[in-house]
């Protein structure tokens, strides 16, 4: 979403660029178990506390049998990266995890990646109220299973949460996992997805002391209208309502590439533009989010997108506007669709077992420099193709790190200009804020995917022959701005509104490089944007073409599992702001018509 860099999650790094990444691997990781993703020796080992029990707790989930994980610790100590070694070679030498489980593995195949493409491209799906600590409960679970296993009174769906739970995966999260998998998944299938959702929720957003204060939605005389809105929301979303329904493919009103059947929208007199709006948020945000951005903004459907259907990386999100939706075209040239055609110098060091062709979602954050010489260190002791548990978890993190092949057995991950490349903004483009490279990558995982967001605007560039004046609420990196200028469209006046100055500057350095003939003007905080204001500007620079913006994401985000509190979080209650706004604009705009 293209909001604020402030409003994302805050990782604690040890130094700006390129050091471990702290608390953020599941227990089922190539490198060894431990609470962080720090190598390990004996005597770090000893000195961290990592206790006899976490070790074998840690293996286990990682699929090997308990017995034999007990054996090798006997025998070899307490040395996590020597254990996970001789518990490879044996998989290697005689069975797999799996196959020592009685769990016969399946072949990927390419139907498989796509679905688990779509499955782990965002991973706010995992929703807080889904996955609670229950610990008690899934142990009498996993009791009543293994019990139903002596009666030989399994069903399918039983022997795969059995199996699961072998493996040391809860089985509240299996069944979940089989339900948005669907009764046909694999156990490889199911491993895959709850690992992904794992790390997902290992991702909390910690926000910093400054953003935690209480936020009021001001209109410049002091009221707090937040309260307002709640029981607005309330009142219309009733908590049994069922949610709007993620359409599969999340193609919207069509793609470049497919367009559904039948396109018919109408819009109530109320929502028809000028000014014309565009509204984003992630599409996989708690149960009746989108039910209530909907109904303040005038009952609009919204318009589900993934973005793989426009470049090479997965970003799953929601978009609410008064636009056309005929006669949109895309930006050109065409982006690069899948992983080799961004990417064509990996070709020669993909391995064959490796099947993606697409990047998941581009996160706030990167893999480290110790995990990729982990995999490289882990692939190098097999002549041939590794096996199949070696692939499994080089995989898990390949895909949840978006790592690319740069060499025979080396991976990495992708660099900030490579990034800009896969959403669509110019090379360099966050360079501009004069940031680390931390900071550059934070603030491109929160913006918007530029080819997607183009497309929808494209029905702008006829409209507005002579240019458009636009104002950009929660304005991030500049996504909307930078859609609008590939498409040839006129920025006459651009009123910016972003509470990073990180992410101001590189708006500012754009806006420069490009050398833009229009008016740029920015303010860092959508709750001082009142209406006189607003009136002041209108005055001087007339009537607003467009208002865009994506609210934050934080209390929607399924990785954010300390305050998932939807529309009524600290954060995400400033999608009420863009709603105020968009209101004082148009009643402005209708008292000067």
């Amino acid at each position: 979403m293209d909001a604020s860099g402030d409003e994302s999650a805050d990782i604690d790094w040890t130094t700006d660029d390129e050091l471990e990444i702290q608390a953020h691997t599941s227990a089922s990781s190539l490198p060894a178990p431990t609470a962080h993703v720090v190598a390990v020796n004996a005597e770090a080992s000893s000195s961290r506390g990592v206790s006899r029990s976490k070790l074998v707790k840690d293996f286990v989930k990682m699929g090997f049998p308990e017995k034999l994980v007990s054996e090798v610790i006997d025998e070899n100590g307490e040395d996590a990266n020597l254990i996970l070694s001789i518990l490879l070679t044996y998989t290697d030498e005689k069975d797999s995890p799996e196959q020592q489980l009685g769990i016969k593995s399946e072949p990927s195949s390419s139907d498989y990646n796509e679905n688990l493409l779509d499955d782990l491209s965002d991973m706010e799906s995992w929703s807080e109220n889904e996955i609670s600590d229950t610990t008690d409960t899934m142990s009498e679970q996993h009791k009543k299973l293994l019990s139903l296993e002596k009666t030989g009174s399994l069903s399918e769906r039983e022997k795969k949460l059995l199996a699961l739970a072998n493996m040391g995966y809860p089985v509240e999260e299996s069944s979940i996992a089989m339900e948005r998998c669907g009764p046909e998944a694999s156990v490889a299938e199911l491993t895959d997805f709850i690992l992904a959702a794992q790390f997902a929720r290992e991702e909390d957003c910690y926000l910093p002391e400054e953003d935690i204060k209480p936020k009021h939605l001001s209109t410049g005389n002091g009221k707090n209208k937040k309260r307002k809105f709640f029981e607005m929301s309330k009142k219309k979303n009733p908590e049994d309502d069922e949610p709007i329904r993620l359409p599969n493919p999340m193609i919207g009103f069509g793609v470049p590439t497919q367009q559904p059947e039948r396109i018919h929208r109408s819009l109530p007199e109320e929502a028809r533009g000028p000014p014309y709006f565009y509204y984003e948020n992630v599409a996989l945000a708690p149960k009746g989010v989108w039910d209530t951005i909907s109904r303040f903004l005038y009952d609009i459907e919204p318009e589900f997108v993934d973005s793989k259907y426009f470049s090479a990386c997965a970003r799953k999100r929601g978009y609410i506007h008064n636009l056309p939706i005929q006669n949109r075209f895309p930006l050109v040239p065409l982006p690069p669709m899948t992983i080799s055609q961004a990417f064509p110098l990996s070709k020669r060091w993909w391995p064959s077992w490796d099947a993606r062709d697409k990047m998941n979602c581009i996160q706030t954050v990167v893999g480290s420099a110790k995990l990729t010489e982990r995999i490289r260190t882990a692939l190098e002791r097999y002549n041939g193709d590794p096996p199949e548990s070696v692939q499994k978890f080089v995989l898990e993190q390949c895909r949840k790190w978006n790592l690319v092949w740069v060499g025979r057995n080396k991976v990495a991950p992708l660099e900030p200009d490579e990034v800009e490349m896969l959403l669509g903004f110019p090379k360099n483009h966050t360079r501009g804020g004069g940031i680390s490279r931390t900071d550059r990558y934070k603030s491109l995982g929160n913006s918007f995917q530029v080819d997607t967001v183009a497309y929808h605007l494209s029905v702008l560039k006829d409209m507005f022959p002579n240019g458009v004046n636009v104002l950009t609420l929660f304005s991030g990196i500049g996504g909307g701005e930078v859609a609008l200028h590939r498409l040839g469209v006129k920025l006459k006046n651009v009123v910016s509104v972003e509470k990073s100055k990180v992410n101001r500057d590189i708006v500012r350095s754009w806006w420069e490089q490009t050398n833009q003939t229009g008016n740029l003007i920015d303010f860092d905080d959508v709750q001082n944007i009142d209406e006189e204001c607003l009136e002041q500007i209108m005055k001087s620079l007339g009537a607003f073409d467009l208002v865009i913006g994506g609210s934050p994401c934080n209390n929607l985000a399924g990785s954010n599992r300390v305050s998932r509190d939807g529309l009524e979080g600290k954060e995400s209650s400033l999608f009420y702001e863009y709603f105020r706004i968009l209101e004082l604009v148009k009643s402005i705009m209708g008292r000067h018509a």
